[in-house]
């Protein structure tokens, strides 16, 4: 049983873009505090946090690419 939860929580971590991890670090917080926000939230305002997720994924991911993009001298 403990085996299948690491499971699914590793596939969710590898797979949602660690917005929450990334966020942690950028405040200063423990990510599991974050995600339990995102969960309570999403159950009170029934889905409004998964919008703000999205947006933070997006934004998270155009930064990627954007550092991804960049050249150095040395590329030339």
């Amino acid at each position: 049983m403990r085996a299948d939860i690491e499971y699914i929580r590793s596939f969710f971590e590898k797979f949602g873009f660690e917005v929450c991890e990334r966020l942690g670090d950028y405040l200063g917080i423990q990510a599991a505090r974050i995600r339990l926000f995102f969960i309570y939230a999403a159950f009170l305002t029934m889905g409004s946090p998964v919008i703000i997720y999205m947006i933070l994924l997006f934004i998270k991911e155009i930064r990627f690419y954007i550092r991804k993009r960049k050249t150095s001298v040395f590329d030339l």
